[in-house]
């Protein structure tokens, strides 16, 4: 009898441990409203050809008067106007093919997605997360950008 209480209690202690150590780890629930777009694949284009594509996923802050229910269903138009941007003029970063232009993208995100739902109903445009498709076997970002050196 002693034996089953010892073992129902260390079970139960097992799990609130547990659980109570998933609460600590559980991200912070953000504050807002806001509109998160499915992940986009985006072109990395040197010299006119496609040497890459990043995965990229976006969210739109909105300001607190917005109805977040009608956004939310436009978030295919908020995509699809990142697509043609993207494509349009490709946000590759000059210093890393395996990243996006990340103010860049957020600027131009942010303008097309007031478009289309109105300038008052967004804060600000984020990236939650870039992944790309290729990590190695990329050419090396030219320098020739860079500040020239000084020689003697």
């Amino acid at each position: 009898m002693i034996r089953r209480a010892f073992t129902i209690s260390a079970i139960l202690l097992a799990v609130a441990t547990s659980a109570g150590a998933a609460e600590k780890d559980a991200p912070a629930k953000p504050n807002g409203q806001y509109v998160d777009l499915a992940p986009v694949a985006l072109p990395i284009v040197v010299d006119g050809q496609v040497i890459n594509y990043v995965f990229v996923s976006t969210r739109l802050q909105l300001s607190a008067t917005a109805d977040v229910i009608k956004l939310r269903a436009k978030e295919p138009y908020f995509r699809d106007a990142l697509v043609r941007a993207a494509h349009k003029a490709p946000f590759t970063d000059p210093k890393d093919y395996t990243v996006v232009d990340v103010p860049r993208l957020q600027a131009v995100l942010f303008r097309e997605a007031s478009a289309i739902a109105g300038g008052k109903n967004i804060k600000a445009a984020v990236v939650t997360a870039q992944t790309p498709k290729q990590r190695r076997g990329l050419p090396k970002p030219s320098t020739s950008a860079a500040a020239p050196q000084v020689r003697p």
